[in-house]
């Protein structure tokens, strides 16, 4: 039989530690990657979605991130959201959402407030936007199941 490399016999009392320990991190691994998200990551990992689907222009993947009971300024429900949105996305060819840090507020396990400022872009594709625009967002967040799903949204423009 013949020694590895470092001299370590494969039989041997610090081999079968080292197994030992591969096995154990390769467990915890296993074990990390079962284990749900954190309920405020899923709810950050579905804002920079909802940051995604606007700046790609896709206002039927946005539309599906925004719950049923969704209200928001002067009576704007989810129909009215969706068309917003896919006006706005066809008046520009590109669309940029560049935000600040986020705000996010747990409540229970199925709430959620998330305050930020971003700013929004759109033009017709050239190196610089045509028009820019900061607003304050305070948005509410339902989860359904694993979901975090969009309940309200307010915003004011920064500035005036």
């Amino acid at each position: 039989m013949t020694s590895n490399r470092n001299g370590v016999w494969p039989g041997n009392a610090a081999w079968r530690q080292a197994r030992l320990w591969a096995l154990a991190l390769g467990m915890a691994m296993l074990a990390s990657a079962c284990t749900r998200t954190a309920p405020e990551q899923a709810l950050r990992d579905t804002v920079a979605e909802m940051q995604q689907y606007i700046a790609s222009r896709d206002a039927s993947a946005l539309h599906a991130l925004i719950d049923e009971e969704f209200v928001g300024p002067e009576g704007m429900d989810r129909r009215s959201a969706r068309q917003m949105a896919t006006v706005t996305m066809l008046r520009h060819r590109s669309v940029g959402v560049t935000s600040g840090p986020l705000d996010v507020q747990l409540q229970g396990d199925d709430r959620a407030s998330v305050r930020t400022t971003v700013v929004l872009t759109g033009g017709s594709g050239a190196a610089l936007p045509d028009s820019a625009r900061a607003y304050r967002i305070d948005s509410a967040w339902r989860r359904r199941g694993d979901d975090w799903r969009l309940l309200s949204l307010h915003w004011e423009p920064v500035g005036r």
